[in-house]
């Protein structure tokens, strides 16, 4: 298969529109040909395209930062000359100076498939700059590794942040062009955006569903997404961000495992196969240890649980991974029920929200884990609605 880069590069007559313009380029660390070259590098080796600056988003354009909210600053390319403007450190969002550089912006960003993921939020503040600019955009088009499934609560109006761009779930489905045709539509954008179009994209095909598995190599889309097995477990694991539980950081399966010194994962383990078998299916949970050379628990032996979704067992349409999530929350809630389990710290510049709240678009996931009374029926009859009205909302914007 080719990503939309690869078609650009291939195709003369797509780059045909360009020539002569001033071209942007918005990337990252695994923005990259299928030759592993960096996608700003590439599109530089063509001599009838001009490229005038280049963007990057949190994390950097070639990657520098290893946690949320370590900015990074502008810089001059030292080998192609341009301003390399960074959409994560003291703007988040374009300057009209910034707009001034070019007159197309190409966006190749891989994402996640996750609504937490900053990249999405990105995608819309310069689809909204594009618009008030009356710059021209083009999406190269990659594939969302997690696949088509849908799955956790929308967010909810008035909860919109950077790390919650629009009433999305969770789990979306849909590639960087999908969500640009519906950004545009429910922002109600006048821009002219086009879409380079992944050929022979396959997202309901094993192994990789969503992922061209052994076709293409994983380059981290940012430092703590090393794997196809992570980006799989992210749209649940990525709420443990707002949790004092250590969501693996500082070992090497972040965002695949979680614990603390405090928890046992036994118990853990045991209470949510009583009390939702039907949110575990899919995947194989393993008791497991681990200690964190940084970030949360940095040091001390944390009892841990590990989601296995990289073999045999993994069934890509059963596996739920934002109800596992929810179901470990509930029972160690259960069973500590006066666990410190919400983290109240500054994230992603939202200073007066628990984090756990801003990840979710909503208080409503904390307020049933916190309740006693509230059971697996109780998320599921409030959660399920969302996820069909996404399905059905959605299908306007499919291109595969």
């Amino acid at each position: 298969m080719k990503f939309g880069i690869d078609r650009l590069l291939e195709e003369p007559l797509l780059r045909q529109p360009l020539i002569g313009k001033r071209l942007a380029l918005l990337a990252h660390p695994a923005s990259v040909t299928q030759d592993l070259t960096h996608s700003l590098d590439a599109l530089a080796k063509l001599p009838e395209l001009t490229l005038s600056a280049a963007f990057g988003p949190q994390h950097g354009l070639r990657g520098d930062k290893q946690d949320n909210m370590m900015e990074s600053p502008d810089f001059m390319d030292p080998q192609l000359g341009i301003p390399i403007f960074s959409l994560y450190g003291e703007v988040r969002r374009p300057t009209a100076a910034m707009m001034d550089t070019f007159d197309v912006l190409l966006i190749d960003l891989q994402d996640l498939g996750c609504r937490i993921y900053t990249f999405i939020t990105t995608l819309r503040y310069l689809l909204e700059a594009a618009a008030q600019h009356q710059k021209t955009v083009w999406i190269l088009d990659r594939p969302n590794p997690a696949g088509r499934p849908i799955e956790g609560l929308r967010l909810r109006s008035g909860w919109e942040s950077f790390v919650g761009a629009g009433t999305l779930p969770m789990r979306h489905g849909l590639t960087m062009g999908e969500l640009a045709h519906w950004f545009i539509d429910t922002l109600v954008l006048k821009v002219d955006c086009q879409v380079i179009t992944m050929q022979d994209w396959q997202p309901d095909t094993a192994p990789g569903y969503g992922w061209p598995l052994y076709d293409r190599t994983w380059i981290n889309p940012s430092p703590n997404a090393p794997n196809l097995w992570m980006t799989r477990c992210y749209a649940g694991t990525v709420m443990l961000e707002g949790t004092t539980l250590s969501e693996g950081r500082g070992t090497t399966r972040p965002l695949e495992i979680f614990g603390a010194p405090d928890m046992d994962a036994h118990q853990v383990i045991k209470t949510m196969q009583n009390l939702a078998p039907q949110w575990l299916t899919g995947c194989r949970l393993r008791e497991c240890w681990f200690e964190p050379t940084f970030h949360k628990h940095v040091g001390s032996l944390c009892s841990g649980v590990q989601i296995h979704v990289e073999d045999h067992a993994y069934q890509h349409d059963q596996f739920q991974p934002w109800r596992l999530q929810a179901l470990a929350f509930k029972a160690l809630r259960q069973l500590q029920p006066d666990y410190p389990l919400w983290r109240d710290f500054p994230y992603e510049y939202e200073l007066d929200r628990l984090a756990i709240d801003v990840i979710n678009g909503s208080s409503l996931l904390r307020e049933w884990v916190d309740d006693a009374a509230a059971t697996p029926h109780d998320l599921e009859a409030i959660t399920r609605p969302d996820e069909t009205s996404w399905a059905q909302e959605r299908l306007a914007y499919l291109l595969y």
